[in-house]
């Protein structure tokens, strides 16, 4: 077997979940969505698979326990989004609510929970965008 001279891979990631975790959401696609790590059904039934990667809460928001649950949900929504699996300008919205709502489930405080929330829809839209995809480094670059 030959060895590979190179490696694939995306940066950005911090976290790496050790279990499958499902989650009953309000964001309903047309058709059911599976990918290698994010299956969403039609019913808005949402399956992350262990071995997903995420980056945690983003921005200035320090990762706590109470909001790890919220950002491993809304970093799965928003990749299905920037890889062109949801429509952003349908389901963003809800997403960043529903990020919210697991926070305060979570005991974030509602005044936090509602600040971040408001980053999420002044500043969130980029990183729905496809423009926004992940890019794949190779190592080495030859």
């Amino acid at each position: 077997m030959a060895t590979e001279k190179y490696i694939e891979y995306r940066a950005d990631y911090k976290y790496q979940l050790a279990s499958d975790y499902r989650i009953l959401t309000n964001i309903v696609p047309k058709t059911a969505i599976q990918t290698e790590f994010i299956h969403l059904d039609k019913s808005g039934d949402l399956l992350v698979k262990s071995g997903y990667a995420w980056d945690g809460p983003s921005g200035p928001v320090v990762d706590t326990e109470e909001n790890m649950r919220g950002s491993l949900v809304h970093d799965a929504l928003y990749q299905l989004m920037r890889n062109g699996w949801l429509n952003a300008r349908v389901h963003r919205k809800a997403a960043d609510q529903l990020f919210k709502d697991i926070c305060i489930e979570d005991g974030v405080s509602n005044f936090r929970a509602s600040a971040y929330y408001k980053a999420l829809r002044k500043f969130g839209k980029p990183a729905a965008s496809p423009q926004n995809k992940k890019v794949i480094t190779r190592a080495p670059k030859t």
